[in-house]
């Protein structure tokens, strides 16, 4: 990141005001002063934190007596936040960050649980859906079965996590018939066994052919890191070789959160491809931060579609004008990285939104090591502290951002229906079949009664794998502060 000095005019937006002279920062406070000074240059928030302001310390010494208050970093840090910040880090060891790829020890059984009609105590366990390539996927079960014991002993509300989730890695599922009413135990067992896997990248990828269409429709299963993005680039090959003239991307299993803004913004390269070198995403950093990129680096302020993934591959681009988003998370929210790429794509394309309101996480952050421009390279090697905090909020190319989320163009109901979960891909899945029908005939329908049964729902074991408040990353090349 290092490349030049800050001009003594613009200083005064990255140090202390009246500082003379710089003097070495003392040993002991020296990640005190990190942690003040990253954000007093780049917290999205800054001008709204008195502590963090320009004008609170006169000189060197002063800041330095605050910081020596404090002797505790992360209380430090927390004290800088504004309130309900719980997105922005310090990481106490930046040798432990990585982006490995998602694994667990898993059967491949993914499942939900509700309480057993009439029952105080007893549950059933329904599949959602069964991971590819496990050893689930070996057996005989599928998606909209039910089962209510395991090994012998009835789930119950206060049993059904350690049976199936931390329990021993060999199990037998004991199945039974449901009607909404009355569970009838059966004589099916399925014996699973827990394994190390590695979650693909694309659960499921299909060409359905609807009338004049050739819609792909996607089941992505993962994050937008680069681990994934081949995958992905390949799955948009097998589309464009098959005359894809629509997309649904299905996220109702996702287990990805945040990612690199760059990556989002290759990923709607696949979806496009027409808008090369057009803005997709605007940054808007805070006061001073903003005031200095649009003098010094103003191309830094915009990410633009692109038609490499890296110098040596091309982007396979659908060329596009609509698609169809199945939003992922609790109850069909969505996570920061599936909003920004809504909202980017919105001025180019048709987005058409499938799920519930979103939460509006609109926020970008970067990852801050102790050095002059704040880069991995040149830093303070006596400690192992970074910052990871909020910087920035995303907009598009019309300067429109989302922080109040987005409202669905078909609502979902929170929960799938238990009782008519249908098959992955094919029409028999009730939500596909809307999204199908919305595409050949522009008619949302009717939003189906929800939970006519009023089953109470307890766990889904997607829910703890998501990393949905993951953050969107950006990289950005910082002035050189001192």
């Amino acid at each position: 990141m290092k490349f030049f000095k800050i001009p003594l005019f613009l200083l005064v937006f990255f140090t202390i005001t009246s500082c003379s002279e710089k003097e070495p920062t003392p040993e002991n406070i020296e990640v005190q002063d990190f942690v003040w000074k990253g954000l007093n240059a780049y917290y999205l928030w800054q001008d709204q934190i008195p502590d963090l302001s320009d004008r609170r310390f006169s000189s060197d010494q002063q800041l330095y007596d605050y910081l020596n208050g404090f002797n505790d970093n992360q209380n430090l840090f927390k004290s800088l936040l504004i309130a309900n910040d719980d997105r922005s880090t310090l990481i106490d060891d930046y040798t432990t960050i990585e982006n490995p790829k998602r694994n667990a020890i898993t059967s491949g059984l993914e499942f939900g649980i509700i309480a057993e009609p009439g029952s105080t105590e007893n549950v059933l366990g329904y599949v959602t859906h069964i991971l590819p390539n496990s050893d689930a996927a070996t057996k005989n079960i599928t998606r909209g079965e039910f089962f209510h014991a395991v090994d012998n002993v009835q789930l119950t509300r206060t049993n059904f996590q350690s049976l199936l989730v931390t329990n021993q890695n060999a199990y037998t599922l004991e199945m039974a018939n449901f009607n909404g009413t009355i569970v009838t135990p059966n004589t099916k067992r399925v014996a699973l066994v827990k394994a190390q896997y590695d979650f693909p990248a694309v659960f499921h990828e299909k060409v359905i052919t609807n009338r004049t269409n050739n819609i792909g429709y996607l089941v992505y299963n993962n994050d937008f890191s680069t681990n994934y993005i081949n995958d992905l680039n390949t799955t948009f090959l097998n589309f464009k070789n098959q005359s894809v003239n629509e997309l649904i991307i299905d996220f109702r299993y996702n287990i990805g959160g945040g990612s690199f803004a760059e990556n989002i913004t290759k990923i709607a390269s696949m979806i496009t491809g027409q808008f090369k070198d057009e803005v997709f995403i605007k940054k808007q950093w805070n006061i001073k931060a903003q005031s200095w990129f649009e003098i010094n680096q103003p191309n830094s302020l915009n990410t633009k579609f692109t038609e490499k993934l890296n110098k040596n591959t091309a982007i396979n681009s659908l060329n596009l004008t609509d698609v169809y988003i199945i939003l992922n998370g609790n109850e069909f929210t969505g996570s920061p990285a599936t909003e920004l790429l809504i909202n980017s794509l919105k001025p180019h394309i048709n987005v058409h939104v499938i799920g519930r309101q979103t939460e509006g996480n609109n926020t970008g952050t970067i990852l801050l090591y102790n050095s002059e421009d704040y880069d991995f390279d040149n830093r303070n090697v006596t400690h192992t502290f970074a910052l990871k905090p909020i910087v920035l909020k995303f907009l598009n190319k019309d300067k429109v951002t989302y922080e109040n989320g987005f409202t669905p163009n078909m609502e979902l109901c929170p929960n799938e229906d238990v009782l008519n979960l249908g098959v992955l891909g094919e029409n028999t899945d009730p939500i596909l079949d809307r999204v199908l029908n919305y595409i050949s005939s522009g008619a949302v329908g009717a939003t189906p009664r929800c939970n006519a049964n009023n089953f109470e729902y307890l766990y889904n074991s997607i829910t703890p794998q998501r990393n949905l408040n993951q953050n969107v990353t950006i990289t950005q090349n910082l002035p050189n502060t001192n």
